[in-house]
């Protein structure tokens, strides 16, 4: 397949696109109603994923797409040969509804039912990731592109990464007993892959349901900069899943040292 990078790189008009049809609606101040109600946050995921499809179909038109939003809608195409993309327009839909901006466009291509290419794109931050082929990069606020790591554990301990409105703190913190923790910080989205990939976190447990598009371009970004995906029980997340749901089970990120 052509150079994953390079096509990584072509995606990044695409997904900044993306973002900017998503931050008009939320500087408009209407993405408070509700989902369920055909509201601005459901056109925000919805134009957006139209508008990733098309210039999909246009650099690899031979590569399905599973979206969040075709997937709501019934619209399944065959993945059996298991290169496919991984589509999740609008990711931390809460955090669009409240205001605070930590939401991000994600798209991921897979091989083999394999995530191999991850972009993800923080819209209000401008903060974008992409990696591939054992590199990955970030830009922020428009600047040259950096190359990211994870970093080794610190000798004070692991910076974990939690959800800000997901899952459960008292089960969190009996997981993390007997682990050498620092600091807890929240993120939302995937932008909790991407911080233990750019080295400034180092362990994510999540302990509740997600869907593959979810995690598929944070997981490509996590292990081109080095580190991990794991279920609980060390098993890879297995992608493509044959009874359509696409939900994960609960799962590890962590920098390659942390669990």
């Amino acid at each position: 397949m052509t150079d994953l990078l390079k096509l990584a790189r072509e995606l990044i008009p695409v997904v900044r696109a993306a973002g900017k049809i998503e931050l008009a609606y939320f500087r408009s101040g209407t993405g408070v109603m509700d989902k369920a109600d055909g509201s601005p946050v459901t056109l925000a995921d919805q134009e957006a994923e139209k508008l990733i499809a098309a210039q999909l179909r246009i650099l690899r038109p031979a590569i399905p797409m599973i979206g969040e939003e075709s997937v709501a809608a019934g619209t399944i195409p065959d993945i059996a040969g298991g290169t496919f993309w991984l589509v999740d327009p609008l990711d931390g839909t809460k955090e669009f509804i409240t205001g605070s901006g930590d939401f991000t466009v994600n798209i991921a291509l897979l091989v083999n039912f394999i995530p191999v290419m991850g972009i993800i794109y923080a819209p209000v931050a401008d903060e974008l990731y992409f990696g591939a082929a054992g590199e990955a990069f970030m830009s922020l606020q428009g600047k040259p592109e950096q190359k990211i790591t994870v970093r080794p554990v610190p000798a004070a301990g692991l910076t974990v990464v939690a959800s800000k409105r997901h899952g459960d703190p008292e089960r969190l913190n009996d997981f993390l007993k007997g682990k050498k923790v620092e600091r807890l910080i929240q993120r939302s989205s995937s932008l909790k892959l991407c911080v233990i990939a750019a080295g400034t976190a180092d362990f994510y447990p999540r302990l509740g349901p997600t869907s593959e598009w979810d995690t598929a371009a944070g997981e490509a970004i996590l292990r081109a900069a080095g580190g991990q995906v794991t279920t609980l029980d060390g098993r890879p997340l297995v992608y493509g899943k044959s009874d359509k749901r696409f939900l994960n089970p609960e799962f590890l990120a962590f920098s390659g040292q942390s669990n």
